[in-house]
């Protein structure tokens, strides 16, 4: 165990939508963790403990404002250090609004991308938890029409040494079982409703379970979120976003948790966006950020 009380710390996020008061909602919950909220102090009275990044330009509720673009990365940033330096033992994310980024100049896809850049991690996975379902992402931010180009054999195997390596270590699952969706309609019906089934997400399945990972598969995604499959797998694998993400947040939403796989430190986050037509109105559903907070310290504290 590496820390019985870990050092979480919470990034607030865009600071116009609901990040910054849900964290001052769960500041109120009793932790089994030192949480340190990182933002604007003014965002996050109510909280603890803060370590304090300015804003550029004073924050309302539901407007956007490019002004504070470089702000939320800094924080971002922040934590990164923090948690490479051995200061914070995992790191919980508000959600950020990825268009507010783009349109200041910053070429950010996600979290979990821009979090491997700044970690130096050689590939990432990501990964939501909740309603009982573990659902891990081949491809996560990418139009569609550029998925199948994205799937290779080669990120594929990287892919399932990254989740079966966490799932081991910071799950603590001694045999992690991966159940691994088609990318076409009935995983190409055998060439002819595309090859990628056939030809690359097949052979790197064997490729897998010759080395020992208990991947299986390719499956309809039609058929594999069904109980009966699912109870015989700690992790499905879907082959984009909206292949996957779509059945665990119905089971879950507003209590799941992203994890991201792959990271040299815990980072895990909440289910949804920023609700920009809710924030400041005190309505914001601080669930998935509790479960998330949660779900961090038990993995910070298994590592």
């Amino acid at each position: 165990m590496r820390n019985a009380r870990p050092v979480v710390a919470l990034t607030s996020g865009e600071p116009a939508g609901i990040g910054p008061e849900l964290c001052v909602k769960i500041a109120r919950e009793r932790l089994a963790a030192r949480v340190v909220a990182i933002g604007d102090r003014t965002l996050l009275a109510g909280c603890p403990e803060v370590e304090h990044v300015a804003l550029a330009h004073p924050a309302s509720p539901g407007r956007l404002d490019k002004a504070n673009a470089a702000y939320v990365l800094a924080v971002l940033d922040r934590a990164v250090r923090g948690c490479l330096s051995g200061e914070f033992d995992a790191m919980v994310t508000a959600p950020v609004q990825k268009s507010v980024l783009n349109d200041a100049g910053f070429p950010f896809t996600g979290h979990t991308e821009y979090l491997a850049e700044r970690s130096g991690a050689a590939h990432v996975v990501m990964m939501l938890v909740g309603g009982g379902l573990r659902v891990a992402l081949a491809t996560t931010h990418l139009p569609l029409a550029e998925v199948p180009k994205a799937i290779t054999r080669s990120s594929l195997a990287a892919t399932f040494k990254v989740i079966d390596a966490d799932l081991r270590r910071r799950f603590g699952i001694a045999q992690p079982r991966i159940l691994v969706a088609g990318l076409n309609p009935h995983s190409g019906e055998s060439g002819h409703l595309g090859r990628e089934d056939l030809e690359v997400i097949a052979p790197a399945i064997a490729e897998a379970a010759a080395a020992g990972i208990r991947a299986s598969g390719p499956i309809p995604a039609d058929t594999l979120f069904v109980p009966e499959r699912l109870r015989q797998a700690d992790c499905a694998l879907a082959m984009y976003h909206d292949q996957g993400l779509p059945v665990l947040k119905y089971a879950s939403f507003g209590h799941g948790v992203n994890v991201t796989l792959g990271l040299p430190f815990v980072r895990t986050s909440v289910d949804h966006g920023t609700a920009l037509d809710i924030a400041g109105s005190g309505r914001a559903d601080a669930g998935s950020l509790l479960e998330a907070l949660q779900l961090a310290v038990e993995l910070a504290q298994a590592a």
